[in-house]
């Protein structure tokens, strides 16, 4: 059997070995599945086994891609929908969301916390504790890992660190402090770290496991967010949460384990491609997953082994904002506002000309061909005229798309596939997270960061298919009146946009109130070529500029930097009190 295969089976029988169910009581005593301990516990395989069902834990397409119901009352609470990214009206967005009887985070959480409790409570009477520490060090990567999601949302929450009886205290004990759940968490990857495997270290079978560069790449990700969470809030912690994500990120890449995406055969469309890979032709040149060094952990899919069963190719063509496409360079390394290379708004193209080459292939611009798997996939993949005859649009007229004018491409598949077969993995952790957290870590850490450090960290992200884009330097900077946090934070944005980032790294920064209640604007509909063309608009709200308002009842206040904690759980533990302002 093929290692990829492998991995996959082994997957799947481990998620039937620990079925997940929804359980409102989520501190309940017992695990969701009882195993017999006679029959099981007895070999690593079967520790084996109980860890890979902790791996559907991980964040999906379903997070990010699907979050797109106006009315919804559950929603994916890291998704771009409630950022400034995404064109999207929902209750969230607009502050209309109230206390939730029951949340799917708060409840999952920690039913999957008991799953991975059983699992370290087994470990100790193993006779030969060698044999099965990787696999309880992957148990204390995802209990980390569910923490540190329900610390993003709630703040400090009850930490239960083992299977509780009918009297334990901790039924119900207060809420523990944030410092308490953060010092837990990375005292969890910390733990990992220790005991898991290199990448080199793995077998073919075990690729896509939990390996040590994984450990550290989450650690310095979960340390730049509480170090830059407490910094913009005056914690007294923040250097010495920011020093361990400068130290984390820093071994992944002085490790030298993982690369960016970007064959040469690929050219500039390198990073277009990575996020639809699958071993079936899915780009002109035939790449495949095994090509792709830069996913460090991924929710790995296959149309033939374990299909992502959501159609993501259908839902990822969002509608954007001009805030966001407004981010993208040009290609001389300047903001548009500062650029002469910017050729303004007149036609539907102009904005696109000489920007930074993300944005073209990140986006879909009028007059181009594009390709959906379930309807308009490519024929023959040489951007012929078989090829343009099967195009969405052929060519594409943004005017059709949606509310506000522009429109993602990142995430649709062009090779034909059936609706929700696509097999393309979900990035959990990839390497140019770890590059930007390398940066940012350091630029807050001392308000300031070398050219060395950008050379190592972010400019490879930058000019990964952008080669003739000046890098980012301090001269660069400085000459032309820039702000050194402000293109970190650009960068960052542009690279890492829905895929779960935007809306937790403005709470971190402590910018949502300010970013968070502005209208999301759409493209300039007022003198330029789209008043023409898209004439049903003229009766839509517009600012100032002429721009088509998609959204002009934003609201978020402070209390909205945390969600509140679900009424049932209050109700069954009086003791956990509510986030301020709920």
């Amino acid at each position: 059997m093929k290692p990829f295969r492998l991995f996959y089976t082994l997957l799947l029988v481990g998620a039937l070995s620990l079925t997940q169910t929804s359980c409102n009581k989520v501190l309940e005593l017992d695990p969701l599945d009882q195993l017999s301990d006679a029959a099981y516990w007895t070999s690593p395989n079967d520790f084996l086994l109980a860890a890979n069902g902790f791996y559907p834990y991980m964040r999906t397409f379903a997070d990010v891609v699907y979050d797109n119901v106006p009315n919804a009352t559950t929603q994916n609470y890291h998704s771009d929908y409630k950022s400034d990214i995404v064109a999207s009206q929902n209750i969230f967005s607009r502050g209309l969301n109230t206390v939730p009887t029951t949340d799917n985070p708060y409840s999952n959480g920690y039913s999957r916390i008991r799953n991975i409790n059983y699992l370290l409570s087994k470990a100790p009477a193993y006779p030969t504790p060698a044999e099965i520490s990787k696999y309880v060090a992957e148990a204390k990567f995802f209990r980390a890992y569910i923490y540190f999601d329900l610390l993003q949302i709630y703040g400090g929450v009850p930490i239960i660190s083992k299977l509780l009886a009918p009297n334990s205290p901790e039924l119900q004990a207060p809420r523990n402090t944030r410092d308490e759940v953060v010092d837990f968490v990375i005292k969890d990857l910390n733990e990992a770290i220790a005991d898991l495997p290199n990448k080199t270290g793995q077998t073919a079978a075990e690729l896509g496991r939990i390996n040590k560069e994984v450990a550290q790449s989450f650690l310095g990700r979960v340390a730049l967010y509480e170090g830059t969470w407490q910094k913009f809030r005056s914690g007294a912690r923040a250097n010495a949460l920011l020093d361990v994500a400068i130290s984390a990120s820093g071994a992944v890449i002085t490790g030298g384990q993982y690369s960016l995406f970007a064959p040469a055969a690929l050219g500039d469309s390198a990073q277009k491609y990575m996020f639809i890979l699958e071993n079936q032709k899915s780009n002109p040149a035939s790449i495949q997953k095994s090509a792709n060094n830069e996913y460090i952990l991924a929710n790995r899919y296959d149309q033939t082994v374990r299909m992502i069963n959501n159609n993501v190719t259908r839902s990822a063509g969002v509608g954007l904002t001009k805030g966001f496409v407004n981010m993208y360079l040009s290609k001389d390394g300047l903001p548009i506002e500062k650029s002469p290379l910017f050729k303004g708004y007149a036609t539907m193209t102009s904005e696109f000309e000489n920007r930074d080459n993300r944005m073209r292939y990140n986006m879909r611009i009028a007059g181009g061909y594009y390709w959906s798997s379930n309807a308009n996939w490519r024929i023959d993949w040489t951007n012929g005229p078989a090829d343009r005859a099967n195009a969405d649009g052929s060519p594409f007229k943004p005017y059709a798309n949606g509310l506000s004018g522009y429109s993602s491409q990142k995430f649709i598949g062009e090779r034909q596939v059936p609706d929700n077969q696509e097999g393309f993995d979900y990035p959990v952790i990839r390497y140019a997270e770890v590059l930007l957290n390398y940066a940012e870590a350091i630029y807050e850490r001392n308000g300031t960061i070398s050219d060395a450090d950008l050379d190592k960290s972010l400019n490879l992200v930058r000019n990964r298919v952008n080669k003739i884009m000046p890098k980012l330097s301090n001269q660069f900077v400085t000459a032309n009146g820039l702000n050194m946090q402000t293109e970190i934070r650009r960068e960052r944005t542009i690279e890492l946009y829905m895929e779960g980032f935007r809306l937790d790294d403005l709470k971190r920064w402590k910018t949502a109130v300010d970013v968070l209640t502005k209208p999301l604007v759409g493209i300039k509909w007022t003198g330029t070529e789209f008043q023409t063309l898209w004439p049903s608009q003229a009766a839509t709200a517009k600012d100032a500029q002429g721009n088509l308002i998609v959204d002009g009842s934003r609201s978020f206040s402070e209390k909205n930097y945390l969600l509140p904690i679900p009424s049932q759980q209050i109700q069954l533990n009086p003791q956990l009190t509510q986030n301020p302002g709920w």
